[in-house]
């Protein structure tokens, strides 16, 4: 069965909808055990896509098309 990839706001609402749950406690041990191994997995899957997107916003286009790293200038 293939898993069709969560976008990274799907990923972020399961990751409430975990924590929710496992704050609740109302959770069998076993059952909290494998929600919080799905909340760890949607987290690192939701910092690399952040790490991702913060590599693409600071690169900038140089004049003759190519992308280079953006670096900010200091006071």
């Amino acid at each position: 069965m293939s898993k069709e990839k969560q976008t990274f706001e799907e990923s972020m609402e399961e990751l409430e909808q975990i924590i929710k749950g496992l704050e609740s406690g109302d959770v069998p041990l076993e059952t909290a055990l494998e929600k919080f191994q799905r909340g760890v997995e949607l987290s690192k899957e939701c910092q690399k896509t952040l790490a991702n997107a913060e590599k693409t916003l600071t690169k900038v286009m140089s004049q003759d098309g190519q992308e280079i790293d953006f670096e900010a200038k200091g006071d």
